[in-house]
């Protein structure tokens, strides 16, 4: 009997390694095989493991991560062409699957916005700038809920379940995208290439995530949530702080979190900024609910992908004359030798396994002016303006494996005194392929909780489409 149960596992797992050597079509629904089939009702057999198991497939997922601090102007209608050049959408086969963008200074930092209360209308009209750029630039038309009047702090909308949907690939996307007539400009919102799928501010810091529609037909995305965490004047004001969006692509978690750090080039500020980001990692606290199962992280570094964006305002360790001598040379690799996050990096810290591309473009702060490309300060120096050493204050970080970085760069919008910097990654996701693929958002924390997770819809915890807009200057209620 023994000999005969030893048998069975030794053809079911000849069978499993036969199966993961063919190359069928990872994207076709039907490669996948039945619980039925895959499992026997043996007592030696422990189940099936992620790494061989079929029904788990591993998918490719571009997502673009940019930063750009707006130094406290509204958006308007010509900056869309900045916008275009940022989001780098003049070749489709380059764009992403996810652009997920941080904002700081949406609003001017000044006492009324940091300690009175929080207004959505700035964060409404970059969302709306967002997802015109992103949906004008193929012809597809962008009817956004958020031109409905919002009369709380949280607006949600939920779309319609799509069903009979299958897995398909980077090509056909393209292809279907391509394919696309003219007639289809003037339907409706639910046609637009990208949706917004999670929106959040707290004072000037904003994020704003949107996925390609095909993505909500392909996988199951879930567990939508949103915190923020206010550690700016007196350690508790929203003035400086974070942002974050933790959810699930498939079988995989990410964490985004776009901050705005202490400023200052003062020997020593370096060290303030450090602390604030062991703070944002310390008291950043997701949601649970009962039916996670404990299988979604409620902490930053315990997702699987996790990118790190904003200005994070780190400077250089170098005489302002030198540093603007190496600049005129274009000597990039001589400069990032005294670039203070590079050094944090290096020694591990607060950023222990953190990494960053290679910077070769050059520093993104501080500019003179609107419409100028001269940097501030300098000699001859001038009135009234700010001396300040030039330095990488905006970056993209990333955590975690299974990330390569394609690309890393900055664009040359004069619309405030910082560049706008951007990073396009290509990660892996797995998915299972007996999911029924949907949107799946929890049921909502009460208002006025900056730790959050999606709304409840019709008495159900599932629903097609959420577009979170939560603004809150608190600090998450577990770090009160």
């Amino acid at each position: 009997m023994a000999n005969k149960k030893h048998s069975r596992r030794r053809e079911r797992f000849r069978w499993w390694f036969s199966r993961k050597k063919k190359k069928a079509d990872p994207f076709d629904s039907g490669a996948g095989i039945t619980e039925d089939d895959a499992v026997e009702e043996d007592a030696g057999f422990c189940g099936w493991s992620m790494e061989m198991d079929p029904r788990i497939s591993t998918h490719e997922l571009r997502v673009f991560v940019g930063t750009w601090n707006v130094a406290g102007r509204s958006p308007v209608g010509s900056l869309a062409a900045d916008l275009d050049e940022w989001l780098n959408l003049k070749d489709i086969d380059h764009t992403a699957d996810v652009y997920v963008l941080g904002f700081q200074e949406i609003v001017p930092l000044n006492p009324q916005s940091i300690i009175a209360g929080e207004n959505a209308t700035e964060a409404t009209n970059w969302n709306m700038l967002i997802g015109k750029t992103l949906n004008d630039k193929y012809g597809c038309p962008w009817l956004t809920p958020m031109l409905n009047p919002i009369n709380s702090d949280d607006y949600y909308y939920s779309g319609i379940p799509e069903t009979g949907r299958r897995y398909i690939s980077r090509s056909q996307i393209t292809t279907q995208l391509r394919s696309q007539t003219r007639s289809q400009t003037g339907q409706s919102y639910r046609y637009s290439r990208y949706k917004l799928i999670a929106s959040r501010k707290m004072v000037g810091v904003f994020i704003s995530v949107w996925i390609r529609r095909e993505l909500l037909k392909a996988y199951s995305i879930s567990d939508v949530r949103v915190c923020s965490v206010a550690c700016g004047i007196m350690g508790y004001l929203g003035n400086k702080g974070s942002v974050s969006v933790s959810m699930s692509i498939g079988g995989t978690s990410f964490c985004f979190i776009a901050a705005h750090l202490a400023s200052g080039e003062k020997k020593g500020d370096e060290g303030k900024r450090n602390y604030q980001v062991s703070e944002i990692f310390r008291r950043t606290s997701f949601p649970r609910l009962p039916r996670d199962g404990n299988l979604m992280p409620p902490t930053i570094l315990g997702h699987d992908r996790v990118f790190l964006f904003g200005d994070l305002n780190y400077r250089l360790y170098l005489e302002d004359n030198l540093a603007r001598e190496l600049i005129r040379k274009q000597d990039w690799k001589a400069l990032q030798g005294f670039d203070q996050l590079q050094k944090e990096l290096e020694d591990g810290g607060v950023f222990q396994g953190w990494k960053e591309g290679s910077l070769e473009f050059p520093p993104t702060y501080k500019y003179s002016s609107t419409n100028s490309n001269r940097y501030s300060g300098g000699l001859p120096s001038r009135a009234r303006e700010k001396q300040r050493t030039p330095a990488w204050c905006d970056r993209v970080l990333w955590y975690g494996k299974g990330v390569k970085q394609i690309s890393y760069f900055r664009s040359e919008s004069k619309f405030s005194d910082h560049r706008p910097v951007s990073a396009l990654f290509s990660t892996q996701i797995e998915a299972d392929k007996r999911a029924n693929c949907r949107l799946v958002v929890p049921a909502l924390v009460p208002s006025g909780t900056p730790c959050s997770i999606g709304k409840q819809a019709n008495g159900e915890a599932t629903t097609t489409l959420t577009s979170l807009i939560k603004t809150d200057a608190d600090a998450c209620p577990t770090n009160r």
